[in-house]
């Protein structure tokens, strides 16, 4: 077990040092002056040649970019992810304030997808090739297929303005919860559902389930009981790996539905130009997907001996 671990750790290194770099310099090349907009927009009037240079040296926007990512890496590296631009707020306070909206949002998009996936896609798979089964497959396509910005403003039309059963936006209470969560929830439902049929349609197949058949037991047992214990392990793999791309898609849910997480901070701030709050979602957002990914692979590897090395076989 231990040399998985250390191998996991020198390509987590590696990985997040490939990160670091990518979320500093796709930044430095954007076009534009973050000094001239910054300054434009808290005046409302353009900004002198002198108060625009006396901005970039005050932040280090004056040095070569070799220069700057090593500073902020340094910082990183001390957990300092530098102060925001706009806000004269450090980045690290923003992201506490941030994230646990963002984490409550994503934890709840996955109990919504379990809740809907297990149940429909182990009824599909008992069901195999009936009109049940086939339905569930097109309301799995369809659910993949759809964009969670257009599901979103149509829950809000539906739900929150024609039935007046949930606010439009916000967040505090369950009832702010809710439209998000099936939102962010549906598109991972969808993925999962058809996950848990292809698991069980393996798993009624395996000759212990004839077994328990053969012995008399009840076909509820057999599927909850027997089947579909055994089905789950592969989907509980892929359920932590999307954790990560949750997160990711939380920023447009979070935008749709006005949630005060990282989403609209990281969206206020790219039209800001408020170059360390983008830098600081962006890579906690990127950390914690790559850190989800490797202790997903490290849980099969203890749930599977047989697995050398953290590959999957």
């Amino acid at each position: 077990m231990l040399r998985p671990v250390l191998e996991r750790l020198g390509s987590l290194t590696i990985v997040m040092a490939g990160v670091s770099l990518l979320t500093y310099g796709l930044i430095f090349l954007t076009p534009g002056d973050p000094a001239y907009t910054i300054l434009h927009e808290q005046r409302g009037s353009p900004p002198s040649d002198a108060e625009v240079e006396a901005f970039r040296a005050e932040h280090g926007l004056d040095e070569p970019f070799a220069v700057q990512y090593l500073s902020w890496l340094t910082d990183v590296l001390r957990g300092d992810l530098g102060t925001a631009y706009t806000r004269s707020e450090s980045v690290n306070v923003l992201l506490v304030q941030h994230l646990p909206n963002t984490v409550e949002l994503a934890l709840a998009a996955m109990a919504v997808s379990l809740a809907l996936a297990v149940p429909v896609g182990v009824v599909s798979a008992v069901h195999r090739d009936s009109w049940i089964d086939r339905t569930s497959q097109l309301v799995a396509l369809l659910g993949v297929s759809m964009p969670n910005f257009w599901l979103g403003y149509l829950l809000i039309l539906l739900v929150a303005l024609s039935l007046g059963l949930t606010p439009t936006s916000g967040s505090g209470t369950l009832a702010h919860l809710v439209l998000p969560a099936i939102t962010l929830g549906t598109g991972l439902a969808a993925i999962v559902t058809r996950l848990v049929r292809t698991s069980m349609l393996e798993v009624l197949d395996a000759a212990y389930v004839d077994t328990a058949r053969s012995k008399g037991v009840r076909e509820r047992l057999v599927v909850y009981k027997h089947a579909l214990r055994n089905a789950l392990i592969p989907v509980v793999t892929i359920v932590g790996l999307q954790f990560g791309f949750v997160l990711s898609g939380a920023v447009i849910v979070e935008v749709v539905f006005q949630r005060p997480g990282l989403g609209t901070l990281l969206v206020d701030a790219v039209f800001a130009r408020d170059y360390p709050v983008v830098q600081g979602v962006v890579l906690l957002t990127a950390v914690a997907f790559v850190l989800t990914n490797q202790l997903v692979d490290l849980a099969y590897v203890a749930l599977d001996p047989r697995i050398e090395g953290g590959e999957r076989t």
